[in-house]
Parts: structure tokens; C-alpha cells; sequence
């Protein structure tokens, strides 16, 4: 049987992953700057990773959520200790498109309303409702037209007062970095009046932290930049380091009702086991403030380099912007100097998300091979 051939692939064949590397089937090693869309956080194959979930398959991998999971409540208290979060509840699920999802629809419930508000160059998911609010109509089929969304700029307060002030915006749901956009920002002026504008008219703020939680960019959420407090926290990728687990923070004036959100596979032991192990790492090696200083680091490198136009993002969420596309550049990476980067849809962008534990000397080593490329 074919695979659906919907990805473009590159030609590696990764077998073994440790720490910052990944090892392909020829034994030939490559410096992962990508963590796998921003997966990986606490680094491949992490010793405590592994034996969290060994012990874990030894007990219990999987059963519903029809019965009592302690492990969940383990894994809310954590992620409130780090987070920072008080009072927050914690709904668990299995992807970060399903945590959006979750979001979206939760949101609905609280206002009775149905239209979202999304920003330019937004990637929220490729569900029905977060692929509607994806600013992307190559990956949104007819199906999804059924959904009301608005897509406005970021930094235009009026727009934005102008569309809630209609009175039919159940969520306006915004990326405090953008991933798959390009990391663009808004303003901490627009953030706050953002928020004051959804209070005043009646809608949910949703912060999508898929990306950009657990510490990736500094703080544990990169909308806490921001004076704040959503309604609802998105978040999956990095949580899990690879095993799959996304979930939904949600404000506690909203109130839950049997039924109202669901899942199969979401809060597993496992999946809770995986993410704990993540947190105790983040915590001990005090990954969240080091990857702030990574971030610095490589910013401080990268404003030497005259052919870089732009440097966006924050912590170990980075990218380097050109006056050309950067595909030749990725190739070259990693074909001539083993290094994986990402892309997005600014194809002059050059995305940079490595595991957390990412050290001066891989810096370096990525400097050295991209000055290679741009000569």
C-alpha cells in the first residue's frame, strides 16, 4: 500500500536520536536546530524521559478518562507551579490542533457566539474549526468555509474594536509569537488593549501556546510577557518531548459541565507520565531561564552576520530573516553541514527551534556552516 503523499521529504532517514543529534541509517550525525516543529524540549532521548515511562508501561500505559488518573492531578499542580497559572483548570488532549479545537469550542459554549477572530499569518491547527482560523486557504477545504472567522493585523486596535463591537466574536485567539507565520509580534500596547476589548465586549481571549510553551521562549508562556490572563492556554508540542499530549488552561470563571469537552486518548498515563518528566527536567536544569540565554547568545552572533535582515522571535524560538528564500540555504544545511533548521510561510525566513538543552558550541557550529552557505 502507498503512503497518501501529502509531505515533501527531505532525503535522511533518522534511526537514533540523543541530546541535540539525530544519527540516520549511515551512522551520520546531524545537529537538530528543529526540534521536530518545536517537539522536542528537554532533548532526545533524555535519561529521565526514559525512565519515567519505562516505569511507567510497567504499571499502566493506558486506560479512559471513565475512571480516576491521579497522575492527571500530578500534572495540573506541576504545570500551575511552573506556569505560574493560579487558579487555572487543565483539560488534557492528545495534539496541539485538538487543544485549539478545545479552545475555540469552549469559548463558544461560554459566549453563545460563533465568530472567531484571527490574526494575518496565523496557524492554529488543521481541524475544522483551527484550520478555519489558519490564515492559509490552500489547507482549507470547503468544509471548513462553514466557520465565521475574521482575519485582521495585528497592532490595528480599530479593526479589532469595529469587528467585536458586532456582537457575534465568541474568541479572538492569538499566537504571542508567531510559529508557522513567521514570527512576527504584536505590541505589548496591543496586547493589553486586546485583552480589555474582549472583557468589554464579550469574548474569550485564547493565547495558542502550541509552540511556544514550556519554557521555549524564556518564560513558561510566551504570551507572560504580556500583563494578562486569558481565558484559555493552548499548548502541546514541547510538553510531551514527542509523546503526544496537548491541553487547554482554562480561566476558572468558566465552568465545566459533564460532556462539554471529550477524548479518548487525552490524559493517558503515559501521556501524563511523558509530560511530567519534561517539567522535572525544565525545573532541575533550569532549562526555561537557559534558554533565554541560548537565545541571547545566538542573537548576539547572528547581529554580526551582515546578510541577515531580520532576527525575530525571543529565547529558543528564533528566526533569521533574508532578502531572499531560504530553501537552497535549508538544503545545503542539511546535506553539506548536517544541520536541520525550519522553514514557514515567509520563505525568506530561517526558523531556529532546538531542544532546550542546546549549548554555545552548537551555536557556533551553525554559524560556522551558515556563513558556508551565504558565500
Amino acid at each position: 500500500m502507498a503512503l497518501f503523499d501529502v509531505y515533501p521529504l527531505y532525503d535522511v532517514e533518522p534511526v537514533k536520536a540523543k541530546g541535540v543529534y539525530v544519527f540516520d541509517k549511515y551512522k551520520k550525525r546531524y545537529l537538530d536546530l528543529y526540534g521536530g516543529h518545536a517537539v522536542i524540549s528537554i532533548g532526545h532521548g533524555h535519561p529521565t524521559y526514559k525512565k519515567a515511562l519505562r516505569q511507567q508501561l510497567n504499571r499502566i500505559g493506558f486506560y479512559s478518562n471513565a475512571i480516576q488518573n491521579p497522575l492527571q492531578h500530578q500534572l495540573a499542580d506541576e504545570i500551575i507551579a511552573q506556569s505560574c497559572c493560579e487558579n487555572y483548570q487543565l483539560f488534557l488532549c492528545s495534539t496541539g490542533a485538538e487543544a485549539n479545537e478545545n479552545a475555540l469550542k469552549l469559548a463558544s459554549f461560554e459566549t453563545g457566539k460563533s465568530r472567531v477572530v484571527a490574526f494575518k499569518n496565523a496557524f492554529h491547527g488543521r481541524t475544522s474549526a483551527t484550520v478555519a482560523a489558519t490564515d492559509n486557504p490552500n489547507i482549507n477545504a470547503p468544509l471548513n468555509a462553514q466557520h465565521q472567522v475574521s482575519f485582521l493585523e495585528f497592532n490595528d486596535l480599530e479593526s479589532l474594536e469595529t469587528t467585536l463591537k458586532k456582537g457575534d466574536v465568541c474568541a479572538v485567539i492569538f499566537e504571542a509569537i508567531q510559529g508557522v507565520g513567521g514570527l512576527d509580534e504584536p505590541t505589548e500596547s496591543f496586547v493589553v488593549e486586546m485583552e480589555k476589548l474582549c472583557e468589554q465586549y464579550g469574548a474569550c481571549l485564547i493565547a495558542d501556546e502550541v509552540q511556544s510553551g514550556f519554557g521555549r521562549t524564556g518564560t513558561f508562556f510566551a504570551y507572560q510577557k504580556f500583563p494578562i490572563r486569558p481565558h484559555v492556554i493552548s499548548m502541546a508540542k514541547g510538553m510531551g518531548n514527542g509523546f503526544p499530549i496537548g491541553g487547554v488552561l482554562v480561566r476558572p470563571d468558566i465552568k465545566a459541565r459533564y460532556g462539554m469537552l471529550g477524548t479518548t486518548f487525552g490524559g493517558n498515563h503515559l501521556a501524563c507520565r511523558a509530560s511530567l518528566a519534561v517539567l522535572e527536567v525544565l525545573k532541575k536544569s533550569q532549562l526555561q531561564s537557559h534558554a533565554k540565554d541560548m537565545g541571547d547568545y545566538f542573537v548576539e552572533n547572528a547581529k554580526k552576520m551582515d546578510k541577515v535582515k531580520k532576527i525575530k522571535g525571543r529565547g529558543l524560538m528564533l528566526g533569521l530573516e533574508f532578502d531572499h528564500e531560504v530553501g537552497e540555504i535549508r538544503k545545503r544545511l542539511i546535506y553539506d553541514h548536517q544541520i536541520f533548521t525550519g522553514g514557514s510561510s515567509n520563505k525568506n525566513l530561517l526558523r531556529i527551534l532546538p531542544p532546550l538543552t542546546i549549548e554555545k558550541k552548537h551555536i557556533d557550529v551553525f554559524f560556522d556552516a551558515l556563513k558556508k552557505c551565504l558565500t
